[in-house]
């Protein structure tokens, strides 16, 4: 009786370390065969990949001096006329001129930095906020520019062009599950950034203008006397030509 018991205890721990080495060699198992999910953390939607988002960045002009030639030409008087208009509308700071020093156009450049300034406080710049300020171009050899320059808020997104996966056949999740590739929606996102007029629009929306009080007031005046609120055109007001008649 005493070995039977003994027989049966040991067939039970026998049955116990045989179920635990099983178990043991499961798991090992397991973890060899499981799949590592690489692109969990790609976003789905492209505007959480891309997002735009909003920086300070400069805006640039450069004006082209010869050696030969002191002040501007009609072309040249006509961009520094539009950077300044530019200026007065987005601009966050004041304008920096750089002066190119040491080169063969050195002294042209100077008397063009003359003109441009005074172009610039014409169009409304206030001369304190112009300063120049000289630099040595690196490549001796090019054609050393004046350039105007001055802060602004801009929309920017990417870089774009970037492949962190392969598109065809692998073992990664995300060929399997069709997941979108990353470079997927950036170029979208650029060319929003970088037509849009206003950064701002992308945020919140613009405050209410004042309504055009002269046309409201013919309007109403029209609906109390009980006349037709309508506008009235020309007869052929809004024909570009009578080409093809």
């Amino acid at each position: 009786m005493r070995g039977s018991r003994f027989c049966k205890t040991d067939q039970r721990l026998r049955s116990a370390a045989m179920g635990a080495v099983f178990a043991a060699t499961g798991l090992l198992l397991s973890g060899c065969y499981t799949v590592k999910d690489t692109t969990a953390s790609i976003p789905h939607d492209y505007r959480q990949r891309h997002p735009i988002t909003i920086k300070e960045t400069d805006r640039t002009v450069e004006v082209f001096v010869g050696s030969s030639r002191g002040g501007l030409n009609a072309s040249q008087r006509a961009d520094v006329l539009a950077f300044a208009q530019a200026w007065r509308k987005e601009s966050t700071g004041g304008v920096i001129i750089d002066q190119p020093s040491g080169t063969a156009n050195g002294l042209a450049a100077s008397e063009a930095v003359v003109e441009a300034r005074s172009i610039l406080a014409a169009a409304g710049v206030p001369p304190h906020a112009i300063a120049v300020r000289p630099y040595q171009p690196q490549n001796k050899l090019a054609l050393a520019t004046v350039r105007l320059n001055y802060p602004k808020v801009s929309a920017q997104a990417g870089p774009c062009g970037l492949w962190p996966h392969d598109l065809g056949p692998t073992y990664e999740v995300g060929h399997w599950e069709n997941r979108p590739y990353w470079n997927l929606g950036c170029a979208s996102q650029r060319n929003l950034a970088a037509m849009v007029d206003n950064p701002a629009d992308l945020v919140q929306p613009r405050g209410d203008t004042p309504a055009h009080s002269p046309r409201r007031s013919v309007v109403i005046d029209k609906y109390r006397k009980g006349e037709n609120t309508a506008t009235t055109y020309p007869p052929n007001q809004g024909m570009i030509s009578d080409l093809g008649r």
